[in-house]
């Protein structure tokens, strides 16, 4: 039974947080590749990237090429660029919420119909989290350690919830405000045809009496 219910939460944190992430995409001479994930604050992120030519062959034989990366933040602030590297990696503390982008594309010349493809390893949350030092510092080890992983896997369920209700109460606060606006901007609309309206009737009114039509 106690084995059933730690599959079962292993497999809710799998579905809630795709938390570490392999990805594979294939470069041009002609443009460059990107990929993103909407994280909130305060979320630490690990990952690392390597190019690998197309048909692993080069010069120097190694199959690796240069290229260049980029990350950049929700609000266009630069975490990580380089430039001329065949494989590199990065490490943050989110500050910002919303869509982090890393670009990857091919540096200097390269054959055309060539491919260069391009592996990253992308970990937040409780898997970017260095277990080893945890367990070396703290001197645990097995049933102990993967308790402590669950309680740090109930933890992060129990933010995202709380995360996932504010967004719920930001928006349902937005979406108040928003038919608050239309409904006095209805009402202002229709106060003002009502005026327009009185103020033509007047003016017909005079302009007929001056005529002597009426």
């Amino acid at each position: 039974m106690k084995f059933l219910a730690g599959c079962l939460l292993w497999t809710l944190l799998a579905v809630i947080f795709p938390a570490a992430r392999g990805i594979w995409m294939e470069l041009t001479s002609s443009g460059e590749r990107c990929l993103s994930e909407g994280l909130r604050s305060n979320v630490v992120v690990l990952g690392h990237y390597y190019a690998l030519n197309g048909d692993l062959t080069m010069l120097n034989g190694t199959g690796f090429f240069p290229i260049s990366a980029k990350l950049v933040s929700p609000y266009g602030n630069t975490l990580h660029q380089k430039e001329n590297v065949t494989h590199s990696e990065f490490a943050f503390t989110t500050t910002e919420t919303g869509n982090y982008e890393a670009c990857f594309r091919v540096y200097g010349d390269h054959p055309s119909g060539k491919t260069v493809t391009v592996g990253v390893e992308w970990r937040t949350g409780i898997a970017a989290k260095d277990w080893e030092s945890v367990a070396r510092k703290e001197k645990i080890e097995g049933l102990e350690l993967e308790l402590r992983k669950l309680e740090a896997g109930v933890e992060a369920i129990h933010d995202k919830l709380i995360s996932m209700a504010n967004r719920d109460m930001e928006l349902w606060e937005t979406s108040e405000k928003t038919n608050g606006r239309v409904a006095w901007y209805s009402i202002s609309s229709l106060g003002i045809c009502i005026v327009v309206s009185i103020a033509q009737i007047s003016y017909l009114k005079r302009y007929f009496q001056k005529k002597r039509l009426i």
